[in-house]
């Protein structure tokens, strides 16, 4: 069955239902002690014709499409959660909605070498890391059909990754995921009130407070949340207001790759390589070809793209699933202060 969306109208959020992903031969194995490293990775140079063909890649010397000599490399998911293909049809069915699962699913390996986590890259290849993600989020954007585009990672095991070959993904949705529609929802109505962006008022909180910063620089900030959901959850994010993170210049590029490495270390250093997951959350795509009327106008005052890190130390249990309260058994301060007395 190809994969649709429902939306679900009490809880006001949409499910995808992927039925081909139940093919991974990892789906529903418990694996609480990391990923198993056996004796074929097909993210690994050499193995190019192991995964779909390469939708872009940085390469040195001239090398050919799939094949070796790649630095960054950028391929559809073997077992996507949303197809490419089609249109999006969308139907009601009785007090349901529905539509196909029309989409975009991308892996993004970081670089060749099996073993080097993203904390651990030389930073001139992170800068090309980052500068990848800016490009393909830029591409995808461009299909009028797709509202989001997420980027997001998932490290070890518990985190939710599949392969240990160190690596990104992106999927484009269309429609706005709900945790996105929330902040969208806050920084409208904090800009109606106040004529400010909610999020430059809370890294100038932060700046003022200084408790809770992990890293700072001129064009960077990461900063454990003051209501942190998770213990040593922290946001990332530009000092200078930009609702888009495809906005950034080649300055910006690399000043991002500074502060994610710094912080990624730190956590590595600090937690023993903890699991962990980021997500970057930006502006939805104000160019598709069905949107509400006056939806988007204020976005590029009220919003500010950031990136969210979320080690995965605890476990999500009945009491959060039925309240949507967190449980968080450490206090940013604390988190903070821990990790900025990491050596790095």
């Amino acid at each position: 069955m190809p994969s649709e969306l429902r939306h679900d109208p009490i809880q006001k959020r949409w499910v995808i239902i992927a039925t081909d992903r139940s093919k991974r031969p990892t789906d529903f194995l418990a694996d609480h002690a990391g990923l198993a490293e056996g004796p074929f990775c097909p993210f690994c140079p050499g193995h190019e014709d192991k995964t779909p063909p390469e939708i872009a890649a940085l390469r040195a010397n001239g090398s050919a499409p799939n094949t070796p000599g790649w630095r960054v490399r950028v391929f559809p998911n073997k077992f996507p959660a949303l197809m490419i293909e089609g249109e999006l049809e969308r139907k009601g069915m009785g007090i349901y909605d529905r539509m196909r699962g029309v989409g975009a699913h991308e892996v993004i390996v970081e670089g060749p070498d099996h073993k080097l986590a993203l904390a651990d890259m030389p930073l001139e290849q992170l800068v090309e890391v980052m500068g990848t993600f800016r490009a393909r989020h830029e591409d995808l954007l461009r299909d009028e059909r797709f509202k989001y585009v997420l980027i997001f990672k998932n490290h070890g095991a518990t985190a939710g990754a599949s392969l240990a070959h160190s690596h990104t993904q992106i999927i484009a949705t269309p429609v706005t995921p709900l945790a996105v529609a929330v902040e969208l929802d806050s920084a409208r109505a904090h800009h109606h009130h106040k004529e400010r962006c909610l999020f430059c008022d809370v890294i100038d909180q932060e700046i003022d407070d200084g408790r809770r910063i992990v890293y700072l620089d001129d064009l960077f900030i990461a900063f454990t949340p003051y209501a942190s959901r998770f213990p040593f959850e922290i946001m990332l994010a530009p000092r200078q207001h930009r609702h888009r993170f495809t906005d950034v210049d080649q300055a910006e590029v690399a000043g991002l790759a500074r502060a994610l490495k710094d912080v990624l270390s730190r956590l590595k250093k600090a937690l023993k390589d903890p699991p962990y997951n980021f997500m970057f959350h930006t502006s939805p795509n104000t160019e598709t070809t069905h949107k509400r009327a006056h939806y988007w106008q204020s976005l590029r005052f009220d919003f500010h793209w950031h990136v969210e890190i979320l080690p995965r130390l605890t476990k999500v249990a009945g009491f959060e699933w039925g309240t949507g309260f967190y449980i968080n058994p450490t206090a940013p301060e604390d988190a903070a202060r821990f990790l900025k007395e990491i050596e790095l």
